[in-house]
C-alpha cells in the first residue's frame, strides 16, 4: 500500500494545493517535507491561485474582529440565501504557536495581503503587521508609546510598476472632551522598509469620528470626515442643523499627502449613520443607514483626487431589524456586498439578545436573514462591537526591520 508520504512531489503539489487557507498550519506541521514544499515559491503560486479562483467563483472571505478575537470568515452572496444556510461561516480563529500567549485585538486594517493589527491595550497599546497566509508578523516600535486614542492608515507607495514600500500613518492624538472625538495636532509615517518613523507637516481641516475606519484600496487609504466645529458649537449647533458636511478623504502614500475632500453621492443628514468597505480590490462601498432606510452605493471610479459613484440598491424592508429596535445606531458597522446579485451582509451586535455578534443578509427588496455568530466571553465587560475588512490571500513578504513576533495563524 503507498503511502502518501511516498507519493511523487508533483501530485503531492497538487493535492495540498487545493486545501483551505485554515489548513496551512496542520500542512506545515505534518512532516518537514511539507513544511519545506508549503513554503516553495510554485507551491504558494499555484495554493494562491487556487484559492482566487474559488473566491471568484462564489465567495470570499473576511477577517473579522468580535470580542478582541480575530476569525477568517467565509462569505457566500450569491446563491439562494433564503434556503442556504452556509451565508456566513466562521473558518478559523487567530491563535499562537504558542497557545499560552494570548492575542487581544481591536482594530485591523487590511492592504495588499497585509493587516495590521492594533491590539487591545488600555496603557499601551502595540502594532503589529502580519501575512495570515504565511503567519509571519512583525512588531513595530513607536518613536515614543502608542495611544487608544491614536487612528491609523495602511498603504504602500509605488517605487516602480513591481516594487511596493508600505507605510503606516499615524494621527497622534491630543485628547479633548468633545463628543469622544479626537483632536489630531501631529502626523507621523512609519516606512517598513527603512524601519523608521517621521513626522509629516499636514494641516487638514476636518476630522474623523473615532468609529469611522480607515479602508485602504490600491496603496491609499479612504475615510469618511466632516468639518470641523469650533470648540463650543457642537451641542449649540446639533439643536438646529439637519444637514451636515460629510465627506471622503484620501491619503496618498506615495505622495505622503491627503487629496481634497471628495463627494459623496447624497447630501449626509445628523440622522445618517455611514460606513466605508471595499469591493473587491478596485472599488469602494458606502453604506447610508437612516432608521429603515438602508443605502448601498459603490464607486465607479476611485483615485486619490476623484471619485464617482452609483447606488447599487435601497433596502426599506428591514422588519426583523426593527422588530428588535435596531438601527445601526453607531457608525463604521462593517458590511461586504455582491454587485450581481445586489446583496449585502452587515455585521454587528444584537444588543436586546445577550449582545450576540449577528451577521443581517439584506436584499434589493428588503430581504432580511440573521446568522446568529455567538456570544463572547467579553461582549458583556467591554461592550466590543464588530469590526472587520475584506481579505484577499497574499504572499507578500514582511521586510524584517524590527522585533519579530511569533507566528499568528488561523
Amino acid at each position: 500500500m503507498t503511502k502518501i508520504s511516498n507519493l511523487p512531489l508533483d501530485l503531492v503539489t497538487e493535492i495540498l494545493s487545493s486545501v483551505p487557507l485554515t489548513s496551512l498550519r496542520a500542512v506545515r506541521f505534518t512532516c518537514k517535507k511539507w513544511n519545506t514544499l508549503s513554503q516553495d515559491r510554485s507551491f504558494i503560486k499555484k495554493h494562491l491561485a487556487q484559492l482566487k479562483a474559488a473566491m471568484e467563483e462564489k465567495e470570499f472571505l473576511a477577517i473579522m474582529v468580535m470580542d478582541f478575537r480575530v476569525y477568517l470568515m467565509n462569505i457566500n452572496l450569491r446563491g439562494d440565501h433564503k434556503d442556504d444556510g452556509n451565508v456566513v461561516k466562521r473558518q478559523g480563529k487567530l491563535i499562537s504557536l504558542d497557545d499560552a500567549d494570548r492575542v487581544d485585538i481591536s482594530r485591523i486594517f487590511h492592504c495588499d495581503g497585509l493587516v495590521l493589527c492594533i491590539t487591545q491595550d488600555i496603557n499601551n497599546s502595540r502594532l503589529v503587521v502580519w501575512n495570515p497566509y504565511s503567519g509571519r508578523t512583525r512588531s513595530i516600535q513607536p518613536r515614543n508609546s502608542y495611544r487608544k486614542c491614536d487612528m491609523y492608515g495602511f498603504g504602500y507607495e509605488m517605487k516602480n510598476k513591481s516594487v511596493r514600500i508600505h507605510k503606516i500613518l499615524r494621527f497622534v492624538d491630543k485628547f479633548n472632551d468633545r463628543s469622544f472625538n479626537c483632536l489630531y495636532l501631529e502626523f507621523e509615517i512609519f516606512n517598513l522598509d527603512s524601519n523608521t518613523w517621521k513626522v509629516v507637516d499636514l494641516s487638514p481641516g476636518w476630522e474623523i469620528k473615532l468609529d469611522h475606519c480607515a479602508v485602504s484600496l490600491k496603496g491609499n487609504t479612504y475615510w469618511l470626515a466632516q468639518e470641523i466645529l469650533p470648540i463650543g458649537e457642537e451641542e449649540e449647533e446639533q439643536e438646529f442643523v439637519e444637514e451636515i458636511d460629510a465627506f471622503l478623504i484620501c491619503f496618498d502614500f506615495t505622495r505622503e499627502r491627503f487629496g481634497p475632500r471628495l463627494s459623496l453621492p447624497f447630501q449626509t443628514n445628523v440622522d445618517d449613520y455611514l460606513t466605508l468597505s471595499s469591493v473587491g480590490e478596485e472599488q469602494l462601498a458606502v453604506l447610508r443607514t437612516r432608521t429603515v432606510l438602508m443605502e448601498f452605493w459603490v464607486t465607479t471610479k476611485i483615485e486619490p483626487e476623484v471619485v464617482s459613484w452609483k447606488k447599487l440598491f435601497v433596502s426599506e424592508d428591514t422588519n426583523p431589524l426593527n422588530s428588535l429596535r435596531y438601527d445601526f445606531t453607531h457608525s463604521g458597522t462593517p458590511f461586504f456586498i455582491e454587485q450581481g446579485n445586489k446583496v449585502a451582509v452587515v455585521f454587528d451586535q444584537n444588543e436586546i439578545i445577550s449582545e450576540h455578534n449577528i451577521a443581517y443578509i439584506i436584499g434589493e427588496y428588503g430581504y432580511v436573514e440573521e446568522v446568529d455568530l455567538g456570544v463572547g466571553e467579553f461582549s458583556r465587560k467591554h461592550h466590543h462591537y464588530p469590526h472587520g475588512c475584506s481579505y484577499v490571500p497574499s504572499s507578500m513578504q514582511i521586510k524584517q526591520g524590527g522585533k519579530r513576533k511569533k507566528e499568528l495563524q488561523f
